[in-house]
């Protein structure tokens, strides 16, 4: 014929074409006091992206307490989320025995995390955000306050205060409404 077969885009083999994160340690590995929350110290974390991509919020939650941290960062470099979750996390380093992250490359530079704090960093399997069900139930706690027709690129602290306190001393269904 004079027509000849429609080419076929090819498809994704199911690989990250974009690398991958290095050294990082399933959420298999994550102890079992972090599991069943009989331990404090055993932090979430994950990002909260602005209108259009402009600005974000690193959020980490303890899985027991349920304390909220929020940091402002201006993009989602790796960089600049390692170093807002090290300013959060600094004053509870004693404290911080684990952090679970999603597969984000903006947690490329966990082992800098790591070294920083003394703690333990996981991943969470690819698309299986329910691992961290804590942290995502959070984040909409926090889109109350930072919905995402916002651009997060000019928040300022005394917001993230604001929400911060809140979050912190909303009573608890799970912590027996306190």
């Amino acid at each position: 014929l004079r027509q000849s077969r429609r080419k076929y885009r090819k498809r994704r083999t199911g690989k990250e074409l974009r690398g991958h994160i290095p050294n990082r340690r399933s959420i298999d590995e994550r102890p079992v006091a972090a599991n069943d929350r009989t331990q404090d110290g055993h932090w979430e974390g994950d990002t909260i992206i602005g209108k259009a991509h402009k600005g974000a919020l690193v959020s980490l939650v303890e899985r027991t307490s349920r304390m909220t941290l929020i940091a402002a960062v201006p993009s989602k470099n790796a960089d600049l989320v390692a170093n807002a979750i090290i300013t959060l996390l600094a004053p509870y380093k004693q404290q911080a025995r684990s952090i679970t992250f999603d597969n984000g490359k903006e947690f490329a530079y966990h082992e800098t995390i790591a070294k920083n704090l003394d703690t333990d960093i996981f991943f969470c399997h690819p698309y299986h955000s329910w691992e961290r069900g804590t942290n995502e139930n959070t984040n909409g706690l926090i889109r109350q306050y930072f919905p995402k027709t916002r651009q997060l690129h000019d928040v300022e602290q005394h917001e993230l205060d604001e929400a911060m306190s809140r979050l912190n001393n909303r009573p608890r269904k799970v912590l027996g409404n306190k």
